[in-house]
This record gives C-alpha cells, structure tokens and sequence, in this order.
C-alpha cells in the first residue's frame, strides 16, 4: 500500500500543558488466550481493577483533560467499559487493527493532530505510580526505557539505542540492553512517520517510532528496574501481580512494617482487591477490631488482647493497601484513616490502663497511660502537621528502627500484654512515642534534610 511521505519534523518541548493521552486496546493476544478464553485482554483483572480500568486510572492521575482508548477486537465490551468513565473517555475504532499496533496509532490522528505532544501507552502496560510522572516531566518527544531489564523482558521487548540521552533506535534485531517500556511523549509527526514505515512494508508502531527517530532522536526517560510489566502471558499476569503486591509497602515503613506487617496485608489486600469492599469499610472494621482487643485487655486476657492488637496492626495497612492498589487513594480517606487512627491508640492503651490498674498503683498507671496517649498523639500529630506544611521529613526509617512508628508501639504493646506485663506496655510506649515526638520536632526546627535512611513521607492514607 502506497502512503505519502513527508517531512518528519519534531517540535521544540511544548510550554503547554499535555493535553490528551491515547491507549492502545485493539489487539488480539492469542497468547492470553488460557485466560481471556478469547476477549479482549484488556478486560482481564489485575488488583481489582481490568487492565483497561488500571491505565484509565493511570492516565486520570496525569490530569488529562481527554483520554482515548482505541479498540478494535472485542469493541463491543471494551467501549462499554470504557464509557462507564464519562465524558473525560472517550473510544475511536480502530480499522485494519489486526495489521498491528501501528494502524491503531493511525486511528487517533484526527483526534491529536493538533497538539504538540500527546501521551501514548498500551492497555497491556502496568506502571508503578510515579513512572508515567517522569516521562510527562520532560516536556519534549520522549520514551520510558528500561534501561536493565529481565532476560525475559530483554528477549520480549523492543531494543532501544541510547546515544547521548536520546534514543536513535527501535527494533527487536538490535543488541542494546536497554528496551522501550510502551510509554511514549509523541508530537503529531509521528503520523508522517507511520505512512512512512508502512510504505516501507512495516506498520507496527516500532516502525513509525522507527521512522520518526532516523530524523529526531526521542529523549530517553528511564524507569527504574521491576516497576513496570508487560502483560502479554499467564506468567507476566502472575509477575504483575507479585510486582503490584510489593509495591504496595511505603517508602517510610518501618522493620516492623517491612518484614512482619507488610507480607501478611498485602496478601490479604490483593486477595481482598476483587470484592466490593471499600478501603473505608475496612477502617471501620479496623475500629471495631480495637474495641475488641480494648475489651480483652481490660479483663486481663492478655494473650487475646494481645494477638488482637498485632492483628489491629497488620489489618491497618489493608484499607491504604486496597486505595493504592484500585488507584483511588484520597484526601477524604486520608482523613478518615487518621482520626480511626487515634481512636484505636486510645481504645487500646484504655484497655492497658484498667488492666494495668487492678495489679499496679493508680498513680503510677494514670501516670504512664497520661504520657503514653499524649506521646502517641503529638508523635502522629507532628508527623501530619509537618507533611501539611511541606516542612522537612524526619527520618521516619530511623524512628521506624528505635520503635518509635505506630507499628513498633502495636508491637510492643502486643509482646507486653501476651507477657502479662501491661505496666511494662504503658513504659514502653509512653518512650518510644516521646522519643519519636522529640525527633520530628527537633529535624523540623534544625530544618534538616533528608538522612540516607529517610524517606518522605508517604502521599496516600496516613498509616495504611
């Protein structure tokens, strides 16, 4: 087939926003088939979400104002799913799409000829949160690259040439390690591009992507290694849920978190994914959870109340977990998560009191439980406070490690009451909560800067 050919011209990085993004849903993956039983693979589910709903969701955090999805294969369901999103989605069929992925492309001409760039993505591409943020950050025509893949993302992927930051080179036969991850910043030329490679025999989108860098390099953004996969398997199906279940840990978490909380919640989370169960019901749930061990603890069972409070602690990071994982974190169930937060903290340091009261001095007990409510409040407090006023993160990994985090309280909290030792619990708390307070207040005074051991915190649900 015969195709104009014109000059392939890139612009300069665009002072406007971007405006528009475009999925790539048409195809036919005869290697999903086990699975998709011969639908569309964008409507197999990942997390809760189909893979369609996860890169709408994906494209919707970029702040778009229009979002494309191109279809062809199985039109029908996808276009419905599609549209249950709104006016902000919209569906174009795509003609000739079983020719591959570059006639797809074409069907979104008439829909981006006039902007400087738009986003480009595959419905079969799963990102970590943030990996789609730095290709938009470079304003310019632009590719995410990887740039230390797995051998078996190597042999599977397009190859990619790096020559001073810009990527010269596309194509399977090439031996560069580095491969494309699907996410392209393209300029309206990429069309002129397209008719050129497809005059050429070769009308897959490498080819037009081919075609455009021969004349105008594209910047080369990496991501980093295992935070993104192609789904084009069972295998890669299994792989991006194992890689979405570990991203789901928060770059504060303490050693408790990490390698005793996390591994359990975030199973449970992805197992929890596909049901109708909303992040905040969990809270609640969470809430009633406390009261219970509240209960245990104040009739002296002890070992109940205890597993009870290590339970309470773990099932805390599920309802962050399920927002993260359906990409519907917010400000509102942030705000939820905080105060069921301290309700629980209170409830179950109540339960401390009264059992610490039938066997200790009164005074004594309303001592401890005075400076262990006020630690543990002020100790979050400070926390939120200094991330609602952009001031400097303390170093949340080294309060994590003296115990000083929420889940190092839980857990001392648990270890005591299964001893018998609810005195010993109050003791405990009331220092670490203290020593944590005096920590965030003395960074943020000094104005300090993040520790190699410190990370920001967290963007999503407070604690989850």
């Amino acid at each position: 087939m015969e195709a104009p050919v014109r000059a392939v011209v890139v612009p300069e990085p665009s002072p406007r926003p971007l405006r528009k993004g475009v999925i790539l849903a048409a195809g036919l993956s005869t290697r999903m088939a086990p699975l998709s039983n011969g639908r569309s693979k964008a409507m197999l589910r990942l997390g809760g979400l189909s893979l369609l709903e996860r890169s709408i969701r994906t494209l919707l955090a970029l702040d778009l104002e229009q979002i494309m999805i191109v279809i062809g294969h199985d039109m029908e369901v996808v276009a419905e799913h599609a549209k249950s999103f709104g006016g902000i989605v919209s569906v174009i069929e795509a003609d000739n799409w079983e020719t591959g992925n570059g006639c797809s492309l074409a069907a979104a001409e008439p829909y981006v000829e006039d902007e400087d760039l738009f986003l480009l993505v595959t419905v079969d591409h799963v990102f970590a949160p943030d990996a789609l943020h730095r290709l938009l950050d470079a304003r310019a025509p632009a590719v995410l690259v990887d740039a230390a893949p797995t051998p078996a993302e190597w042999s599977e992927g397009t190859r990619v040439v790096i020559e001073a930051g810009r990527a010269i080179a596309f194509g399977k036969e090439l031996t560069s390690e580095v491969i494309d991850c699907g996410a392209f910043l393209l300029p309206s030329t990429i069309f002129d591009a397209h008719r050129s490679a497809w005059s050429r025999g070769d009308p897959s989108l490498a080819g037009a992507v081919t075609a455009l860098v021969s004349d105008h390099p594209l910047r080369a953004v990496r991501i980093a290694p295992g935070s993104w996969v192609d789904i084009d398997t069972p295998q890669d199906l299994a792989l991006a849920r194992d890689r979405l279940r570990r991203s789901l840990g928060k770059p504060s978490d303490g050693p408790v978190s990490t390698y005793l909380n996390r591994p359990i919640s975030t199973r449970l989370s992805i197992l929890l994914a596909g049901l109708s169960l909303s992040p905040d019901a969990v809270s609640v749930i969470v809430l009633l959870g406390s009261l219970v061990a509240a209960v245990l603890l104040a009739s002296g069972r002890g070992i109940a109340g205890g597993i009870c409070v290590q339970a309470v602690s773990v099932l805390d990071g599920v309802d962050g977990e399920l927002a993260r994982l359906r990409l519907r974190s917010s400000p509102r169930g942030a705000m939820l998560d905080g105060v069921l937060d301290r309700l629980e903290d209170a409830a179950i340091i109540s339960g401390f009191a009264l059992w610490a009261a039938s066997v200790s001095s009164t005074r004594t007990v309303i001592l401890l439980s005075c400076l262990a409510l006020t630690g543990s409040m002020l100790s979050m407090a400070s926390k939120d406070r200094a991330k609602l006023l952009n001031l400097p993160a303390a170093p949340e990994r080294w309060i994590g490690r003296l115990l000083g985090g929420r889940d190092g309280r839980l857990l001392l909290l648990s270890v005591a009451a299964v001893a018998g030792r609810p005195l010993a619990g109050l003791a405990a708390v009331a220092v670490t909560s203290l020593v944590a307070l005096s920590l965030r207040l003395s960074y943020v005074l000094k104005g300090g800067t993040t520790t190699p051991g410190g990370d920001p915190i967290g963007r999503s649900r407070s604690s989850g």
